[in-house]
């Protein structure tokens, strides 16, 4: 089994933000895998679906906790589902890469995510996958003098959709990449 969570926080006001991205290619990830629409799971404190997919059982999850109790509901989903950490597949916003470049990696540390680091905390472990799509554009696409904060939690201006349209269809396709073959081939394929 597969369990892969999309990193964001619930509302309409951040739905479209850039801190949502996770969030955005699961839903993405949904619709072109043909699961079910997501469901509001209460014992997990998250919105979740699942299916098989290239003989693989996938669960998708979106935390409905916000991005720093992330952690919380990913471990209530692994313990319910007794998912080893190489299982959990995370994709969420990354500051450190530049805007529409996808990183994939089968392990690392949580860096300055809040998200990555409460279920680094809450599972014990950072040895886990993950897919991170870069948001950074203040200098390039946007004003220079932002905040991290106000920054991530803004959504994406008319310059930058394109580009992050297109990331995050790459990031579906190199998650059922992985899927489908493995996670050494997709970051073969789409680590550039």
């Amino acid at each position: 089994m597969i369990l892969i969570t999309g990193l964001g926080n619930p509302g309409t006001a951040y739905l479209n933000s850039r801190h949502n991205i996770g969030w955005q290619v699961a839903d993405l990830l949904q619709k072109k895998l043909q699961f079910d629409p997501f469901k509001p799971e209460q014992k997990f404190h998250t919105l979740i679906t699942a299916g098989t997919y290239c003989g693989h059982k996938v669960v998708i999850i979106k935390p409905l906790t916000f991005m720093n109790l992330a952690g919380k509901a990913v471990y209530q989903v692994i313990n319910f589902y007794k998912i080893k950490p190489s299982s959990l597949w995370v994709i969420y916003d990354d500051l450190d890469l530049p805007l529409g470049q996808l990183r994939i990696r089968k392990e690392g540390g949580p860096g300055t995510h809040n998200g990555m680091r409460s279920i680094v905390t809450s599972i014990g472990t950072s040895k886990f996958p993950r897919f991170r799509v870069g948001i950074e554009s203040r200098g390039e696409t946007t004003p220079n003098k932002q905040t991290a904060r106000s920054f991530v939690l803004n959504d994406f201006n008319q310059d930058e959709k394109a580009i992050i349209t297109t990331a995050k269809e790459k990031t579906v396709d190199a998650i059922i990449t992985a899927i489908c073959n493995n996670l050494d081939t997709a970051m073969n394929i789409y680590n550039h």
